[in-house]
């Protein structure tokens, strides 16, 4: 690990099954917590940096940094949704939180979508962002671009975002390479399996995502009670992900509050 990693005053670190994880913590807010969950190649702030101010002063907001990205040390072991869902209710078991509201972005969704399956005492809603279940729910080709992908082939600004945090260039490359290999590896969740999600659930999707809408439709239908929201844009742009961000863009406030307002009902 970097000695020279990036902390803010939000940060910690803790030991979760075996690795060093860490995560920040925002707000003093009473009743139920809100997890964030960042998606592949992202950290804390490349994914949640423009959502975080519309969350901080209604929830106690957590948020993490999965295995090998960012800040968060590495396992000889690969990636898998499975293991990022054990390693975030460890956190929140180590925390004492006995619930909270879970919402993840593109990995992050699938993780929180485990999460809801492996441990439904923990959730009490779910908010699964451009998330899907069926390897053909993404876009045609895109299986085939991702095994032909190289490390040249990764985005920019989230090169950037990982360096910023913790400039270590070996871990950038690990990450690319673990990260790349999780979703190549992508298995369908059985639908039985969706169909026994208790927890409220908000899936929300771009109009111009790399999860087409009729496969979050057909995820909607799925899951019991599923609230559904199609926003304008592609994979990210609509909530700020650094890759896809819009400058000037109202769509990140818009999708705050179409959270919120899920959130906060009854």
């Amino acid at each position: 690990m970097k000695t020279d990693q990036k902390e803010t005053p939000a940060g910690h670190y803790a030991w979760i099954n075996g690795i060093r994880m860490y995560y920040e913590i925002y707000g003093n807010v009473t009743g139920i917590p809100l997890v964030l969950v960042h998606g592949g190649g992202s950290t804390i702030p490349s994914n949640w940096e423009l959502l975080l101010p519309f969350f901080m002063n209604q929830y106690r907001v957590i948020a993490m940094e999965l295995q090998a990205h960012g800040r968060t040390g590495d396992r000889d072991a690969p990636e898998s949704f499975r293991q990022d869902a054990d390693d975030v209710h460890a956190l929140l078991k180590l925390l004492q939180v006995p619930q909270a509201h879970i919402a993840g972005f593109s990995d992050g969704a699938c993780t929180a979508m485990e999460i809801a399956i492996r441990y439904p005492e923990i959730v009490h809603k779910i908010v699964l962002i451009s998330g899907n279940y069926k390897r053909s729910g993404m876009v045609p080709g895109f299986f085939e671009g991702l095994e032909a992908a190289t490390f040249d082939d990764m985005p920019a600004p989230l090169k950037t975002a990982y360096l910023d945090v913790n400039p270590d260039p070996e871990g950038l490359l690990n990450m690319f390479q673990k990260d790349r290999a999780k979703r190549l590896m992508f298995q369908d969740v059985p639908e039985a399996l969706l169909n026994g999600i208790k927890a409220p659930a908000l899936l929300m999707v771009g109009d111009q995502d790399v999860i087409t809408v009729p496969h979050t439709v057909e995820m909607w239908q799925q899951i019991p009670g599923a609230r559904l929201a199609i926003l304008p844009g592609n994979h990210g742009s609509f909530i700020g992900e650094i890759f896809t961000r819009e400058a000037g863009s109202s769509m990140p406030a818009m999708a705050a509050n179409i959270i919120s307002n899920f959130l906060n009902q009854d």
